[in-house]
């Protein structure tokens, strides 16, 4: 169980993973999570990497809720079972949504001081839950299930060197799901102890789908589908998208970088009010616009690596200006001049 409220960002928009029963997608990764637990030895670690809005963590929460509900490998429910899939009133089901289910555990980024914050990383006190959680007893001979949402956000490197000890002596019946956007960026003491499955990126329609399901509306609906296609695979992307504004937020900033390296002042000027006047949503919607591209020039470039050097040092300039801008309130017009102007020397490079 967490310890801790949710994120207030995934509350406004998109259901947690632990609400979510629909599936999207994934078939494959399912299947070699249910093989491995009819096998009766189930590996004590997986590391569920993929890009973000994917549907990870949503499989990973499927597969606790599976095992909690059916604790024995070898029972014929899980035997003859073709999915993880369980009815929406089962009591394991009812329990992970509400965050009662004393045998599961989720460490993930929690609100900070400032109600309206997350925390930038799971901490480390975090982590250490895990000493106490797991050397309880399971009721009725059970699993203990730990879920960490993502493992690159674990505090470097304390809170991954604690986690690291529990996957170095794991407890009897224990299992552990890491889900990582970024599973290169983690210890390669915490990969080579984990049972590694990579998901595959959604599809447009794959992505209109869930973010349908999630919405109650139609999968169909022309704005959904929209959102979908510019949503590089992200269910959550889509999701935020299908409102309207980010969607046309989206297509102003595309205009202005198709014009790079000469893009419209006025356009610039119009763009650096909105977002001067716009939420927090709202700027990580042009900061992702803006990556997505740099994503599309560093694999158009890839058959010339000289190419590729000014775009990826743009890419870091842009992380770093949007964690200042985000995190200290900066002026938001700056950063559109500023983006735009490292933009412009790479394009022109």
């Amino acid at each position: 169980m967490s310890k801790a409220p949710r994120a207030a960002r995934e509350e406004r928009l998109v259901p947690h993973p632990r609400e979510t029963l629909d599936l999207v997608g994934h078939a494959a990764a399912e299947a070699t999570l249910l093989g491995a637990y009819k096998s009766g030895r189930v590996p004590h670690a997986w590391l569920v990497g993929g890009p973000a809005g994917i549907g990870k963590a949503t499989l990973v929460y499927r597969f606790a809720r599976f095992v909690l509900a059916h604790p024995d490998p070898a029972s014929p429910a899980v035997q003859a079972a073709t999915s993880l899939a369980l009815p929406p009133d089962h009591p394991v089901v009812r329990r992970v949504a509400a965050d009662t289910e004393g045998a599961l555990l989720a460490l993930e980024r929690t609100p900070g001081e400032k109600s309206d914050t997350v925390r930038t990383v799971i901490t480390v006190d975090q982590v250490r839950e895990t000493v106490g959680f797991f050397g309880a007893t399971a009721t009725g001979g059970g699993w203990r299930i730990c879920v960490v949402d993502a493992a690159e956000e674990l505090k470097y490197p304390e809170g991954a060197n604690a986690l690291l000890k529990i996957l170095e002596e794991p407890p009897r019946r224990a299992l552990l799901l890491l889900v990582s956007h970024s599973p290169g960026r983690l210890l390669p003491t915490i990969r080579s102890r984990c049972r590694m499955l990579a998901l595959r990126p959604l599809s447009a329609s794959e992505v209109a789908t869930a973010a349908a399901a999630a919405l109650g509306r139609d999968p169909g609906d022309a704005g959904l589908a929209d959102a979908a296609a510019a949503a590089d695979g992200c269910v959550a992307r889509a999701i935020a998208l299908s409102g309207g504004s980010l969607l046309a937020l989206r297509e102003k900033v595309a205009a202005l970088l198709a014009d790079l390296p000469r893009p419209d002042p006025r356009g610039l000027h119009a763009l650096g009010d909105a977002l001067e006047r716009a939420d927090r949503e709202t700027v990580e919607a042009f900061v992702d616009t803006v990556r997505d591209w740099l994503s599309a020039q560093l694999r158009r470039g890839a058959p010339a690596p000289a190419r590729l050097a000014p775009y990826a040092e743009a890419w870091s300039r842009l992380d770093a200006a949007a964690r200042d801008v985000l995190t200290l309130n900066l002026d938001r017009r700056a950063l559109v001049f500023a983006v735009f102007g490292w933009l412009a020397e790479a394009a022109r490079g």
